[in-house]
């Protein structure tokens, strides 16, 4: 499937573009029940991902905890990249990322919200500099903000 304004090859997938202005694909194959291997556009390993019991069987991670972990490492990488811009030295980071569920008004569960806890370490910081990079970061976040603003989702069933 070649999605529109992709530059994709017969098997569908992106080539040469680049993602900052363009796209990228990312294709997942049923293995069993609920548990999907997911192929990368690049040359990634495969990614295994599944629902915890009782409906999988829990052998890789599901959905909201990939979203998780983007939320957590884009955030992650753009303290990063602020604090790189601002010449601050962060020789270390750890980020924790707690999700909290809750049920919409038909009972169906989705994320509520998410509490990400970034603790940078830093050799000699400069508080001015780093009090600018805590006020930049988080505008530089794709997924972050993407999600906060809401991201236009479109679907189609092929049969």
């Amino acid at each position: 499937m070649t999605f529109k304004g992709s530059p994709a090859d017969d098997s569908g997938t992106v080539k040469g573009k680049n993602e900052e202005h363009g796209s990228f694909s990312v294709a997942l194959d049923c293995i069993q029940d609920f548990e999907f291997r997911v192929k990368f556009d690049k040359n990634y390993q495969d990614l295994t991902i599944d629902e915890p019991p009782p409906v999988g069987s829990d052998k890789g991670p599901n959905p909201s905890r990939l979203l998780a972990a983007a939320v957590g490492g884009c955030l992650s990488a753009s303290l990063l990249f602020s604090a790189r811009k601002l010449r601050l030295n962060i020789t270390g980071l750890h980020a924790d990322v707690l999700v909290r569920h809750t049920r919409n008004e038909k009972g169906r569960l989705r994320i509520g919200d998410m509490d990400v806890k970034i603790t940078p370490k830093m050799d000699e910081p400069d508080e001015q500099k780093f009090r600018r990079c805590l006020e930049l970061f988080e505008d530089y976040c794709v997924v972050t903000q993407s999600v906060r603003n809401g991201i236009n989702v479109s679907v189609a069933i092929q049969s």
